[in-house]
């Protein structure tokens, strides 16, 4: 039985902030930190997992590949300031390809990789428009054959009823019209998920319930909490979110047209 609660609202920004902290928290990350292998694939949330592992902000938006704006799916591969996937080795950052990076990974090594769907058995799943299945195509054979860790950092506001029913509609030659690029869908098993709820549950030690979503004028994609637990918990987990407030929308990426 709870003895405290909070209710709480977080814009998809504060939600990909507070992700991003949670996951340089995890054991897994913090060994891989001091004695092994990260990678941190592109996307629009691991960015935000790059700059806290990095410990200095960056230019997020140069750290987008494919992404969702203007009502439209979108690929960035024009971007001159393209900041490609980022390697640290016993957390100094390397100036070699993340490929070259998976063929030393063991199983302790960590491959972090954002999701565009969940639902709510924390079930994840990657667009890839890439007809060769894009960054993950090319490394999860490697990160399953030996074992490494796969930590999938997705905000909530991307649930879906099934992530197993949705793969079996999904596809990208086999849809005759497309708003923007289409997307084959690929599920993962095996990974960390880290939504807002287990973000919170593991910095906290408190439960964690999504009870609403949605917003307008730029809490568009908003989630709403509800956190239980003891006072002092509460307190600090509530006092962590609104410190998360103010967090700044991230742009269009370069190569995006204007609306």
């Amino acid at each position: 039985m709870y003895s405290e609660r909070a209710f709480v609202v977080l814009t998809p920004y504060e939600s990909r902030r507070l992700i991003a902290k949670a996951i340089v928290r995890l054991p897994s990350v913090e060994e891989a930190l001091q004695n092994g292998w990260i990678v941190v694939a592109t996307g629009s949330t691991t960015c935000y997992v790059a700059e806290e592992l990095l410990g200095q902000p960056m230019v997020k938006e140069n750290f987008i590949s494919g992404h969702i704006t203007l009502g439209e799916t979108w690929s960035t591969l024009d971007n001159p300031d393209f900041i490609f996937p980022i390697v640290l080795h016993k957390g100094i950052r390397q100036d070699i390809h993340a490929k070259q990076a998976l063929e030393k990974f063991s199983a302790k090594d960590v491959f972090i990789k954002g999701a565009n769907a969940v639902d709510n058995n924390y079930h994840a799943a990657i667009f890839m428009a890439n007809d060769e299945g894009g960054t993950i195509g090319s490394s999860l054979g490697t990160l399953y054959a030996r074992g490494a860790q796969l930590v999938m950092p997705v905000g909530l506001e991307k649930m879906i009823p099934s992530v197993e029913e949705a793969v079996k509609h999904t596809g990208n030659k086999s849809y005759r019209y497309s708003t923007g690029s289409p997307a084959g869908l690929m599920p993962i098993v095996q990974a960390t998920v880290v939504t807002e709820i287990q973000a919170l549950s593991a910095m906290f030690d408190v439960q964690v319930y999504h009870v609403g979503s949605g917003g307008i004028a730029g809490s568009e994609g908003a989630v709403v909490l509800v956190i239980e637990g003891k006072e002092s918990n509460v307190t600090q987990a509530f006092e962590f979110v609104q410190s998360l407030k103010g967090e700044k929308n991230l742009l269009r990426p370069h190569g995006t047209p204007k609306q």
